[in-house]
């Protein structure tokens, strides 16, 4: 066996750079959020190769006393905390006190620094944790660090980076995050010598969103504001518009630090569940507030991790408020057949405008021949009086369109009183129905809109307990691992309300007495498994949103399908019953039930307007 040794100060150094430099975008994020602690209000990255031979952050703060700087450069030394007890209530960004020590351990690096009290500066240099240079300078107040030849002494690590474009995408990412963290803070960054970005510092978040993310994804977003007890939530949620392919888009602080939560995440996809399709993401940009006593900043050396002291009261709050914003406008997607704008929203997708939008194409499993009867009695009796005021999701495109949103506020399309000056053309493809109301024509895809119809009734009957039940015999025997048999009893009243009637048999397993009485062709045992075994997999995830994907499968399999012949009546009684529901623009899964398209639209089309 090996003896055992102490490692050298130098090798320690390496290994603990290891943990927190990982690329130059390791060493940009620290060195921004330093500028931030020392109050600066205005903040220059520069880089050149995508940081690995050359970062500079410039920053207008309260710059280094002379007597701190060599310690500045020391493994744990920090001015942010001075006890353990510190970390329960620390708000700066930076306090583990190993950014700089392990920046100047795989690099050269130059530091120029004064503060305001000051008459000279000093400029610094030390190349691989050793002082080559101190001497005083004259500079203004603030503080400038100069990072080169990243990894020099380290070649191993410098092998893994990538190639300089994609280096510098990594460091564009981290200024664009501080930059959403503080918009009263000015962010100017650098890639060799082009100004990609420069935000004003005006606190104007929305202004922000403009400069990084261009016009087209500004005047898609919505403001959201909410607070409860301890916790408040600020910042904008991108309209269904703006759904993504990857969570890339989804951005949030956590008392001013960016940060990467399973919680947060799944909580604001949570209340984003109805306007999202499968395997797509929402584009947001949150700022979360909440007491530092009930949050844990200290769990990963990179900062990028936290813990709540309570995560189911942090991702009710915030799933709640999220679909709370969402709901409270009409928006619907229209279509584009204008050149000119056909122009501009193909450079929205293709990236010339920021975010790099996605085409939504449709489910094909939703256009299946279905040549059963329609239960016009079930599906299509007379609603009640109603009064919406939710959100339609979406674009996708069309024959020569491309769908961009719009908000309506005065006049609304799915309302009775437009339903009286509505002209139902006819149905085409007998698949969608064609609406002349007022300057505008109406599609409606008739599977999306009777499956949401369906899917709202089975989440009414689910929410109200009244779903039919029917009993079998003799009971179905169904075998559960502990931990899935303490999951079925901790949510039993759940099962319950879906229609299923269970009762223990021995150890884990349990009797299966009565199944949902309306199940569209679902084998019921294979539903109570999928359902457990979702619960067992997801865990924080509450049992509500497992059962709605049920709910949603069985609705798709009950309602009337693409290429099915409806009668004009039939159609009629579908659109007054979609009125009634909270969210008639999407079906479960997140299409859009109907689209519009302008008279002007269609006028420029054929010549007759050119602008």
């Amino acid at each position: 066996m090996a003896n055992i040794r102490l490692l050298s100060e130098e090798t320690i150094d390496k290994i603990a750079a290891g943990e927190v430099i990982e690329r130059p975008a390791s060493i940009v994020k620290e060195l921004l959020e330093n500028a931030i602690d020392a109050g600066a209000d205005a903040v220059t990255v520069e880089i050149k190769e995508g940081g690995i031979s050359f970062i500079r952050v410039t920053d207008n703060g309260c710059g280094i006393d002379p007597e701190d700087i060599r310690t500045a450069f020391l493994r744990h030394a920090t001015s942010k905390i001075t006890t353990a007890d510190d970390l329960d209530t620390v708000e700066s960004l930076g306090f583990r006190g190993e950014a700089l020590s392990s920046i100047a351990a795989v690099s050269n690096v130059e530091l120029l620094t004064k503060t305001k009290d000051s008459l000279l500066g000093i400029r610094y240099m030390i190349e691989g944790a050793k002082e080559v240079d101190f001497e005083e300078i004259g500079i203004p107040n603030g503080t400038s660090i100069i990072v080169r030849n990243l990894f020099f002494n380290t070649p191993v690590r410098r092998k893994f980076l990538k190639s300089a474009i994609t280096e510098a995408g990594y460091v564009a990412e981290v200024c664009e995050h501080i930059a959403l963290s503080r918009p009263d803070i000015s962010v100017k960054f650098v890639n060799s010598g082009s100004v990609k970005f420069h935000t004003s510092g005006s606190g104007d978040l929305k202004e922000l969103i403009y400069r990084i993310y261009g016009r087209d994804v500004s005047r898609e977003i919505l403001p959201i504001n909410e607070k409860r007890d301890e916790i408040s939530l600020n910042g904008y949620l991108g309209k269904p518009v703006l759904n993504r392919s990857n969570r890339n888009f989804e951005i949030y602080f956590v008392n001013g630090r960016f940060v990467k939560s399973k919680v947060i995440q799944n909580a604001c996809e949570e209340g984003y569940r109805q306007y999202l399709m499968q395997h797509k993401f929402p584009f947001l940009v949150l700022n979360i507030n909440i007491d530092p006593l009930y949050v844990d900043v200290n769990v990963h050396p990179t900062k990028m991790e936290v813990r709540f002291s309570n995560n189911e009261l942090i991702s009710d709050f915030i799933s709640s408020a999220v679909a709370a914003t969402l709901k409270v406008r009409e928006m619907i997607p229209e279509a584009i057949l204008s050149e000119v704008q056909k122009e501009a929203a193909i450079d929205v997708i293709s990236g010339e405008s920021g975010i790099n939008h996605e085409i939504i194409t449709k489910d094909s499993d939703d256009y299946s021949r279905d040549e059963s009867p329609i239960n016009t009695e079930d599906v299509f009796s007379a609603p009640e009086p109603f009064e919406t005021n939710r959100v339609l999701e979406s674009r996708e495109n069309v024959s020569q369109g491309i769908f961009v949103q719009q908000d309506l506020f005065e006049d609304k399309l799915l309302s009775y009183d437009a339903m009286q000056d509505y002209r139902i053309i006819g149905q085409v493809f007998d698949t969608y129905w064609i609406i002349e109301y007022k300057d505008k024509l109406l599609f409606m895809d008739q599977h999306a809109a009777h499956e949401k119809v369906k899917y709202e009734a089975l989440i009414k009957s689910y929410e109200n307990r009244s779903v039919c039940s029917q009993q079998i015999n003799p009971p179905v025997v169904i075998n559960l691992t502990p931990v899935e048999y303490n999951l079925v009893n901790e949510n039993l009243t759940s099962f319950e309300s879906l229609g299923f009637e269970l009762e223990n048999f021995k150890g884990p397993d349990i009797l299966l007495r009565a199944i949902p009485l309306d199940l569209y062709g679902r084998s019921a045992k294979d539903m109570f498994v999928e359902i457990v075994d979702e619960l067992a997999e997801t865990g924080l995830r509450k049992i509500s949103g497992v059962i709605c994907e049920k709910i949603a499968s069985m609705a798709c399999k009950a309602a009337v399908k693409g290429n099915t012949n409806m009668t004009e009546d039939e159609a009629r009684a579908l659109i007054a019953k979609l009125m009634t529901l909270d969210n008639p623009y999407n079906c479960p899964h997140g299409r859009p039930t109907l689209f519009s398209m302008s008279k002007q639209e269609i006028e420029k089309k054929f010549k007759r307007i050119v602008n």
